[in-house]
């Protein structure tokens, strides 16, 4: 009776349905549609219309400008008319009517002007707007370059052009250089009763002394 009741459960385990079905194969789909993209976090990039701009002696070339999600960016070189450190100062992002003047640089490279060959610097701007900004007809304006002076450069490069134009304004300033500890030094000798010595001090030390101005304007399509 226990032998046959043993044949029995093996020949029902034998006809039961397999949990395993080897004959049937679920292949992998592999998905051939362009993935989706945010349209809030665009990319796009396109050419400069007209890439190279000079102004007052200065090029400026921008080559590409580009959009990745809320960043504009544009790569920008510039000549350098000595070798102070030049740097973009002033510089608008302009599109739909709105025009943006805050932005960051990266440094890229710098040439130094050798043997009487101006150097070249190239920097990205990169300027930060709302996901939805109308980019078909934008313009990046650099406005200006300026060196910031190093030490002994108020005296040795920019105190002769600064106490020039001290004269031909009427204003009554003076400036001379002092050693100061071992340093020379640009300071204010004097200046007329009407000034105070805040009023004297913007005056001589506005950047207007260590900048050149353009404007380069550089026009492009983002649109998607």
């Amino acid at each position: 009776m226990k032998r046959l009741i043993l044949v029995l459960a093996v020949f029902l385990a034998a006809c039961a349905p397999s949990s395993q079905q080897p004959g049937v194969y679920l292949p992998i789909l592999l998905s051939t549609a362009t993935p989706y993209i945010d349209p809030s976090y665009p990319t796009a990039q396109a050419q400069v219309a007209a890439p190279n701009q000079v102004a007052s002696g200065i090029e400026v070339r921008m080559e590409r400008a580009s959009v990745d999600g809320k960043n504009v960016n544009a790569d920008v070189c510039f000549s350098l008319p000595d070798a102070s450190d030049w740097g973009i100062s002033s510089a608008s992002l302009n599109y739909g009517g709105t025009v943006l003047q805050e932005y960051g640089t990266t440094l890229v490279s710098v040439q130094e002007p050798v043997n009487g060959q101006a150097g070249l610097r190239c920097d990205t701007l990169t300027f930060v707007v709302p996901p939805d900004a109308d980019l078909t007809n934008a313009t990046i304006i650099i406005n200006s370059i300026a060196a910031t002076p190093r030490e002994g450069e108020y005296c040795s490069v920019y105190l002769p052009k600064i106490q020039q134009a001290m004269l031909e304004r009427g204003t009554g300033v003076v400036v001379d250089c002092f050693d100061v500890n071992g340093v020379l030094t640009m300071q204010i000798v004097s200046f007329t009763d009407g000034m105070t010595k805040e009023q004297a001090e913007q005056v001589v030390y506005s950047d207007e002394f260590y900048s050149i101005r353009g404007p380069w304007s550089f026009s492009f399509n983002l649109s998607q």
